[in-house]
């Protein structure tokens, strides 16, 4: 043999070995399945991230544009056969939605098992990889209700929990405007009409889930507010982390610790990263930069929302700017309120 034929050799070896190494790993993990549900400018990127980096987690984001029912089937049985006939000829891991947001993606055996001089088959190594974890995680910003989830919740070859993450919608509408100014859309009406909407959803999902759930969701829904994550950071994401069976690990909450105390005021320039941040300030920054006759808007078309999800609403411009003014009640006092 050449001496390209003995290296072409080893590298199909090395290959076979690892997939077979991570198809007997596999056999031996119970999967647990966790959806992240959202909406837009909710802070879910930087939930994402929190799954995202622990290393029991494999994670993916709104992978393709399909029906989110079927592609959350087989993301969560790390099946991503589904995914060939919306991809490139010759797909990479780089041809998925924000590949390099998942720390799984970006990591062996994914990432550097390719010879310079042959195709890869990285669908077939997403999918080993996969395997590997205990955990699948998917983030999912554009689902507006659960009943279309129950068929998965009722599947025993599953085990899925759902994290539904909310937030103040005037911070919300906050970092939405900025999305629209950069789009140069100035129909303002559309922006509280989609909000609205995403307020209705908020509503439908947790009283659903709440209120009269079916028998295969109790246990499996958590409700977790923006807010209460930005100051209390380490508690919340430990109760998150406890709630799907993940553990803290002392490195997780170093990270966890820089990423929420640095600097950054939640400027428009920061809208879109995932870096060290005040979490607080970052939360708070629409009571300063967001106009009172805005917020008043907000407040009308997100009123049942506000009042469910124990978001305070301010009288005049200058309770607005007020920061001494908490506008955060207990999520279980709001509710009760509410439901008596």
């Amino acid at each position: 043999f050449s001496s390209d034929k003995k290296t072409d050799n080893k590298s199909h070896i090395f290959l076979i070995n690892v997939v077979s190494l991570l198809m007997s790993q596999s056999q031996l993990i119970y999967k647990i399945h966790v959806l992240l549900l959202s909406s837009w400018r909710s802070g879910s990127s930087f939930l994402g991230q929190v799954f995202s980096q622990h290393p029991s987690v494999f994670y993916l984001m709104e992978a393709l544009r399909m029906a989110v029912r079927d592609l959350l089937r087989s993301v969560f049985q790390c099946d991503f056969s589904v995914m060939e006939s919306y991809l490139p000829e010759y797909p990479n891991v780089s041809s998925l939605f924000m590949w390099s947001h998942s720390r799984a993606l970006c990591s062996p055996p994914i990432c550097s098992l390719t010879p310079r001089n042959q195709f890869s088959n990285q669908t077939l190594w997403v999918e080993q990889a996969c395997d590997s974890y205990s955990h699948v995680v998917y983030k999912d910003v554009r689902l507006f209700e659960l009943e279309s989830l129950y068929p998965l919740l009722q599947d025993s070859n599953l085990d899925l929990r759902i994290i539904h993450l909310v937030r103040d919608p005037r911070a919300v509408v906050r970092d939405n405007a900025i999305v629209l100014e950069q789009k140069r859309i100035k129909e303002a009406e559309v922006q509280y009409q989609v909000m609205q909407e995403i307020c209705r959803s908020h509503v439908r999902i947790n009283e659903r889930a709440v209120l009269k759930p079916p028998p295969f969701l109790k246990g499996r829904y958590k409700l977790v507010r923006y807010e209460d994550m930005a100051r209390n950071p380490l508690e919340e994401i430990n109760a998150m982390y406890q709630f799907v069976g993940l553990e803290m690990t002392t490195e997780l909450a170093t990270w966890i610790y820089k990423v929420t105390h640095g600097k950054g005021k939640g400027s428009i320039k920061e809208a879109f990263k995932i870096t060290s941040r005040s979490a607080t300030n970052v939360s708070q920054a629409w009571r300063t930069m967001l106009p009172y006759n805005k917020v008043r808007r907000i407040q009308e078309v997100c009123k049942g929302a506000m009042s469910l999800l124990g978001y305070r609403t301010v009288n005049s411009e200058k309770e607005q700017k007020r920061l001494d003014i908490d506008l955060l009640l207990s999520w279980k006092v709001a509710y009760l309120s509410t439901n008596n």
